[in-house]
């Protein structure tokens, strides 16, 4: 300040003398005032560098440290084989922080080779539900497989410990994938094939979009719903050559080495590209995990399942509202599980409940057999009433339920493996979904009972409840399970059956040959439920001969209403006098054929009658 103030006094000086200075005197001022100026410049120079590096000093970050907080977000660990005889240890030498420690301290667990203890390292990964985000992708990037199907499979999981998956290969130049899908169906071997999965395989090849619409009756029943895909020559949406080509891929699936031919062809990373076009389309998304099902059986596959990135997708689909998309996961995700399950689910075996891990010790199974045209899901739901459409109240189930053995049933009995079956039938052979495929009900009986076994249906008490043609399929799969020791333990756990409104005796709806499309030319099925069918007479006989040898437990429902088939009949499909087995109580039932099996409300007779049935069947076992 003082030398500023000099300056200015100086200058002031020069400009006011009146006389004119000496020359000596006045380059003697400018002098001075040069020395000054350079002295404050040099100093304020020196004084700024100083504070510059004083704050570079304070502010200067541990790179260490940057790169510690980064390995937070980013880990990259080596791929972690399925194979039992590789042993890692890839946590043996990692450099963490303190509050790091229990989380890679479980992650320790989850590896170890005790069994009880990686389930116990799930299980408390699943309900840690206080962790950072970074944290959880700790988890997700350095899990194993293993580790990863269990976290999947455990209710509480968050789905952050799931990553998305990984980027799919582009589609080839002038490629759609509908040819890509055609060109995976043309790659699987063409020879030794049923003639059902032939006739499907040629017509997704050889129609096209346009010739499909042609297709009179509709071959697409999706889950068994018998309802036609399409039955004019209008047009087709394009979806649907896609949906014909994931049909005939699903029959294919069902074999072994054809497996093996559609993950070498890139058909993992194809059909989750299906999936995400098809997000609004759940017909389509349910066939593709059909797929992913019937491959998962296959235990060598599972590695490329999981590095697909199939169990991310699987787990939030596990956690979806509805109940066909969460089953269909939960049947990938139980054939993926071989810690916690034995047991394989093939194609139309769905568990109901329980379909994440549980620590409940499963005590018995009951299972659900649907009857023509009906299905796993849609044949159990409650009984519909306009108020519970008008209301919707999906949130409490106790009020309406879209299939009441999974939530009332499953509520009310915790310790029951609950298993809904699926199969393919129809009313007429114009809604044939393959039209060379003749399935008697000797046929289907053995093809459910070989899947039931694979299930691991008879290691446990068991509880039948089937509908309509349903029963006579459960009649048929224990008298031929009498016949084959393999199968002994089948019928040795039989505990109870119960028949919803089945035709012992036959039905009417086989003699009707109204002017109708549907009975114009009734399928297979429907020429067996004839009153005067010899296969149905000689069923009946060796059944109630069988069961009352073995003396099991038989309790029997009605209708006493008419079904309403179409707009134009009104019939009483099974009369009081074909629903008396011979055996147990007959109860009728003020509805009609269809709702015989859904229960209007939980309290309803109907459904505490047969939870009734359950609990006194089973008793001894539910108490062990």
């Amino acid at each position: 300040m003082s030398l500023a103030a000099y300056c200015v006094i100086c200058c002031r000086r020069i400009g006011t003398s009146t006389s004119p200075p000496k020359s000596g005197t006045h380059w003697r001022d400018i002098r001075n005032i040069i020395k000054f100026t350079g002295s404050l410049i040099l100093g304020g120079s020196l004084f700024l560098t100083y504070e510059v590096l004083a704050l570079k000093k304070a502010v200067t970050l541990d790179t260490q440290v940057v790169e510690r907080e980064k390995m937070k977000s980013y880990i990259y660990v080596h791929t972690v084989s399925l194979d039992k005889g590789e042993n890692h240890d890839p946590f043996s030498t990692v450099d963490i922080e303190d509050h790091e420690c229990a989380v890679w301290l479980l992650l320790r667990k989850s590896k170890s080779d005790d069994k009880t203890t990686r389930l116990e390292a799930v299980r408390e990964m699943s309900e840690t539900h206080h962790w950072h985000d970074y944290q959880y992708r700790i988890i997700a990037q350095a899990c194993d497989p293993k580790t990863l199907i269990g976290l999947a499979r455990s209710e509480e999981s968050d789905l952050r410990f799931f990553l998305l998956p990984p980027p799919l290969p582009s589609l080839k130049e002038d490629s759609s994938t509908e040819e890509e899908l055609r060109q995976l169906l043309a790659s699987l071997p063409q020879t030794e094939l049923d003639e059902c999965i032939q006739y499907f395989t040629s017509l997704a090849l050889s129609e096209s979009s346009q010739s499909l619409a042609a297709q009179k009756g509709g071959l697409w029943c999706f889950g068994g719903n018998g309802l036609p895909y399409a039955e004019s020559f209008g047009e087709v949406p394009s979806a649907t050559v896609e949906m014909f080509c994931l049909e005939a891929i699903v029959k294919h699936s069902e074999i072994s080495t054809h497996c093996d031919k559609i993950e070498a062809n890139g058909g993992l990373q194809l059909l989750q590209r299906l999936y995400r076009l098809h997000k609004d389309c759940p017909k389509v998304q349910r066939n593709i995990m059909r797929v992913i099902g019937n491959m998962a059986l296959n235990e060598h596959l599972h590695s490329s399942i999981v590095r697909s990135g199939w169990v991310s997708i699987m787990a939030e689909a596990m956690k979806s509202p509805h109940i066909m998309e969460s089953s269909h996961a939960a049947r990938i995700l139980a054939n993926l599980d071989r810690e916690t399950v034995q047991e394989k689910y093939q194609d139309g075996v769905y568990v109901l409940h329980p379909q994440y891990r549980t620590s409940q010790p499963i005590k018995a199974d009951v299972l659900f057999i649907h009857g023509l045209m009906g299905a796993a899901f849609k044949t159990w739901r409650q009984q519909d009433s306009e108020q519970a459409v008008i209301e919707k109240p999906m949130e409490d189930e106790d009020r309406y339920t879209t299939c009441w053995p999974k939530t009332w049933l499953a509520k009310d009995c915790p310790a029951l493996r609950i298993i809904s079956v699926e199969y393919d039938t129809s009313l007429s052979d114009w809604r044939a979904r393959c039209p060379m495929e003749r399935k008697s009900i000797a046929f289907r009986s053995n093809e459910l009972l070989r899947k039931l076994r694979a299930a691991g249906v008879g290691d446990r008490p068991v509880v039948w409840i089937s509908h309509s043609m349903g029963g006579l399929l459960v009649k048929k799969m224990l008298l031929e399970a009498s016949t084959k020791p393999e199968m002994s333990t089948v019928i040795n756990n039989t505990r109870g059956i119960i028949f919803y409104s089945v035709p012992h005796h036959g039905s009417r709806l086989a003699e009707y040959s109204v002017n109708i499309r549907y009975l114009l030319f009734p399928s297979l099925e429907v020429k067996e439920l004839s009153k005067d069918s010899p296969a149905l007479k000689t069923l009946q006989d060796d059944f109630l001969e069988f069961a009352k040898d073995k003396n099991f437990q038989v309790l029997n429902f009605v209708e006493t209403l008419p079904t309403y088939i179409g707009s134009m009949i009104k019939l009483h499909v099974v009369p009081v006098e074909s629903a008396d087995l011979g055996i147990g109580d007959l109860i009728p039932v003020d509805v009609n054929h269809l709702n015989i099996c859904k229960p209007k409300k939980k309290d309803a007779f109907l459904y505490q009658r047969t939870l009734q049935f359950i609990r006194e069947a089973l008793a001894k076992d539910l108490e062990n």
